[in-house]
């Protein structure tokens, strides 16, 4: 059964005396359970927002979202459908998302309260597989790094036994040296944990790594779709192509080639 089905999916923004801008238009794609999918696209070009979306975070003006056949729709003041609650997101700023005046083993155990599988972890656990000390738990988010946040930000959404773990661009806030080794912990713990991973970024290199599937977006519009080595290596789309020629090549010397 297809775990999220989006069906010509749109996602407009009203401008006040300007009519309406298409922040996501018509986009249909699905997405298997344990499937790994990468959203690339320049900034702007609606990756986020449909994200959001999916979340139930941002409103569709047409076109269906749907999850395990389960309809979704815009969050509201009452408590969501507890099958929702399998759609768990890893956003992009970790010092927005995490709560300055709580510890993080009380946040991460907000999630294990909606987990189905109450046994499933606990928060010592959860905390060494995103590979901090468990002792940690008592403390503060202001007392991490950027990088240690974004891994609680992520222990947080394994701990509600996500089906679907998306990550919103979760690692274009931190150090070069730690962005592939954060996408490369997300990836193994949603095969791990048996969740598909929508991976959104513009970091095609990491993409790479990751990714079973590529999705490429500009304005609005997915363009192309395939395994990540077809796309890769014969890209079809021009804009793909583009996007993959835009990539730096190291030559050791500190500078691109001319």
């Amino acid at each position: 059964m297809t775990l999220l089905k989006l069906d010509d999916l749109e996602v407009s923004y009203k401008l006040p005396g300007r009519g309406s801008l298409k922040a996501v238009d018509s986009v249909s794609f699905d997405l298997e359970p344990r499937q790994v999918l990468g959203l690339v696209g320049e900034s702007g070009c609606g990756k986020s927002t449909l994200a959001r979306a999916v979340c139930g975070l941002e409103p569709a003006s047409s076109g269906s979202i749907s999850f395990n056949g389960r309809p979704v729709g815009k969050l509201g003041l009452r408590k969501r459908d507890p099958a929702l609650m399998r759609i768990q997101m890893v956003f992009q700023n970790p010092f927005a998302s995490l709560n300055p005046r709580r510890t993080i083993g009380s946040q991460i155990e907000d999630g294990l309260r909606v987990n189905p599988d109450r046994d499933a972890w606990s928060v010592p656990d959860l905390l060494e597989h995103v590979e901090l000390d468990p002792a940690s738990r008592s403390r503060f988010p202001h007392q991490f790094s950027g990088g240690q946040r974004q891994r609680v930000a992520i222990a947080r959404a394994i701990a509600a036994g996500p089906e679907l773990l998306i990550g919103d661009e979760p690692i274009a806030s931190l150090d070069a040296s730690l962005q592939a080794r954060i996408a490369i912990l997300m990836r193994n713990l949603a095969v791990e944990t048996g969740a598909a991973l929508l991976f959104i970024s513009h970091d095609l290199s990491v993409v790479r790594v990751i990714a079973d599937d590529v999705a490429v977006m500009s304005a609005g519009r997915i363009v192309e779709r395939g395994p990540v080595d077809r796309v890769w290596s014969a890209p079809e789309h021009p804009y793909t192509q583009r996007l993959l020629a835009a990539i730096p090549v190291v030559d050791g010397l500190g500078v691109l080639p001319g």
